[in-house]
C-alpha cells in the first residue's frame, strides 16, 4: 500500500488486479450495462487512488474499495429517478431461493428487476448493506428501500415460480 501511496504505477497495477473481477462484478450487477460497468470500474479505481491517502484503515481496503465502486456505479446510473413508488406490504424475511436455481438462473432473473429495485436487492442481500446505509447512497428514505426490496422479493419470487 505503501508503494501505491507513493503513486507506484506497478502497485497500482498489481492493487488493480487484485480486485478488478470482484468489483465489476458488484458494478456490472447495478448498471446492467458491460460498458456502463467498464467504465464504472475504471472511474471508480481512479478514485481509489485518489482517495488512497485517506483510507483509515476502519474496515479492510478491499470493504473500502467495494464501498467507492459501489457509489461509483450509482453515481453514473443516476439511480435517483429510477425509483417506482409503491404501496406493498414491507416484508423483513430473507431472500431464499430453492436449490434447484443455478446462479446463473438467479443472476439472469435479477438482471430483469426495475432499476430502483435491483439495486436495492444487491446492496441489501448480496452486499449486506443496511437499509439505512442504502438510503443514504441512493438518496431515499429508509422506507423506499424496504419497500423496494420487498417489491424485488416479491418479483424474484414469482419470475422463479414461473421458471
Amino acid at each position: 500500500m505503501s508503494r501505491c501511496l507513493a503513486k507506484d504505477r506497478n502497485a497500482q497495477y498489481l492493487l488493480f488486479e487484485k480486485y478488478k473481477k470482484a468489483m465489476f462484478t458488484k458494478v456490472f450487477r447495478l448498471l446492467n450495462d458491460y460498458d456502463e460497468a467498464n467504465d464504472a470500474l475504471q472511474e471508480g479505481f481512479i478514485e481509489v487512488f485518489r482517495s488512497l491517502p485517506d483510507f483509515k484503515a476502519d474496515s479492510t481496503l478491499g470493504a473500502w474499495i467495494k464501498t467507492i465502486m459501489v457509489r461509483q456505479a450509482i453515481r453514473r446510473r443516476k439511480f435517483l429517478d429510477k425509483f417506482e413508488s409503491l404501496d406493498v406490504e414491507m416484508h423483513e424475511t430473507a431472500f431464499e431461493v430453492a436449490d434447484t436455481f443455478t446462479g446463473q438462473e438467479l443472476d439472469e432473473a435479477i438482471r430483469t428487476l426495475p432499476e430502483g429495485c435491483r439495486a436495492v436487492f444487491l446492496l441489501a442481500e448480496v452486499e449486506g448493506f443496511m437499509h439505512k446505509e442504502i438510503a443514504e447512497m441512493l438518496n431515499i428514505s429508509e422506507g423506499t428501500s424496504k419497500s423496494q426490496l420487498s417489491h424485488a422479493k416479491k418479483l424474484l419470487r414469482k419470475k422463479l415460480s414461473d421458471a
